[in-house]
């Protein structure tokens, strides 16, 4: 039986929800659709535009305005805003330390839910984010929410960033506690597992095995149980 449905991957940064959610689609065949790069990418346009963080209804504006287009191809990072491809730039530090902030305005939210709602509504696809299974897509067939301990998550983000110092760890520790709190207590959808999400600590785990766990349950939702689509 094909994978048809929708798999909704959700987790706070550092977890490993994003590679694991890559490779999961090309392994089932199916689409993947990074729903934090659109946050990325709004942002990208606030800081290029001058636009003051707190200056919630300018970064509204902003992002209604914007020609925001991502590719669902799990091969294929393509994001481009107004014609531009931002894959690259969306990455950057500025960018990382001002999402939360963006993400945080419930106008924005209400657009890119929208836009991810359209975007995942003929279902073969792997979806992951912050709140895919609680507000983007609460009906989807496999819900999974990935964790790990503060401490494995700073070290992994630290080492993807190439910061090795005592310092850089530090730092990084202290950033990702910084936007778990920002994400979780935010009024619009906040970081939380939704009540039927299948809750995987990652901490000790490799990529592959990570990976693996969700085939398993990818084929007993799907094959075993059959999609509820």
């Amino acid at each position: 039986m094909p994978f048809t449905g929708v798999i909704a991957i959700d987790g706070p940064s550092g977890t490993g929800k994003s590679s694991v959610a890559r490779t999961l689609a090309r392994r089932l065949g199916m689409h993947y659709l990074d729903t934090g790069a659109m946050y990325r990418a709004v942002t990208w346009a606030v800081l290029e535009d001058g636009i003051e963080l707190d200056d919630a209804d300018a970064v509204a504006a902003c992002a209604a305005a914007l020609d925001l287009e991502i590719d669902t191809d799990p091969d294929d990072d393509c994001v481009s805003v107004d014609d531009i491809q931002v894959d690259k730039v969306i990455r950057s530090a500025p960018v990382t330390a001002a999402v939360s902030a963006v993400s945080a305005v419930p106008e924005v939210r209400r657009l890119l839910v929208a836009a991810q709602r359209r975007l995942i509504a003929g279902g073969c696809i792997v979806v992951e984010g912050r709140d895919i299974g609680t507000v983007v897509a609460p009906d989807a067939d496999l819900k999974v929410y990935l964790t790990a301990s503060p401490e494995e998550r700073a070290r992994r983000r630290a080492h993807q960033e190439a910061r090795t110092s005592a310092e850089d760890f530090a730092a990084t520790a202290a950033a990702i506690r910084r936007r778990d709190a920002y994400d979780s207590s935010r009024p619009t959808s906040p970081l939380r597992p939704a009540a039927d999400a299948i809750v995987l600590d990652t901490t000790t785990m490799e990529e592959d095995e990570v990976v693996g766990q969700l085939m398993e349950l990818a084929a007993r939702r799907f094959v075993s149980g059959g999609s509820r689509r």
